[in-house]
């Protein structure tokens, strides 16, 4: 059997980037039950209420919802437990430094697969006031319609 290479999605908090300003990314390895392997697998995995929080020197991620294997007897994980990360002591403590600031938190952005192994990307982030979300919109809506003009502008050209 061939080894697995390179990235493969499996779920993603597009929410986060709109609600919080990302400060700094960690990839992190994960452990997790056989099951919950195989339900990844499946690409069936939600990031949307996710959360890391570091506790007695430990990275945990809490509200990640991995559904039950369909397959899965006895041995079957609850689907919101919480899910240690795997991060280098040096990157914790740097952390941990983080997020005592004042509305600094960690936010999961990716879950993936690279090279066979589960992995989490997440993100040291602060959350973004009402008028910062309605900026953003914005400036991401100009941009499109100043594409869009200079795509018009390139077809009339060549006409």
């Amino acid at each position: 059997m061939a080894k697995e290479t390179g990235r493969k999605l499996i779920a993603q908090n597009k929410k986060a980037r709109h609600d919080y300003h990302i400060l700094d990314t960690y990839e992190c390895g994960l452990v997790l039950t056989g099951t919950e392997v195989k339900s990844l697998r499946q690409g069936r995995a939600s990031l949307v209420d996710g959360f890391a929080q570091l506790d007695g020197g430990e990275a945990w991620l809490h509200n990640v919802h991995i559904p039950e294997y369909s397959q899965g007897t006895w041995t079957n994980h609850s689907a919101r437990r919480k899910r240690k990360l795997l991060l280098h002591r040096a990157e914790i403590d740097k952390l941990i430094g983080k997020t005592q600031e004042t509305g600094h938190t960690l936010v999961p952005l990716a879950l993936y697969f690279k090279d066979g192994r589960a992995k989490v990307e997440i993100a040291l982030a602060k959350g973004k006031k009402e008028y910062d979300k309605r900026q953003t919109l914005r400036e991401k809506q100009d941009r499109r319609e100043a594409d869009r003009a200079i795509s018009a502008a390139r077809r009339r050209q060549r006409t």
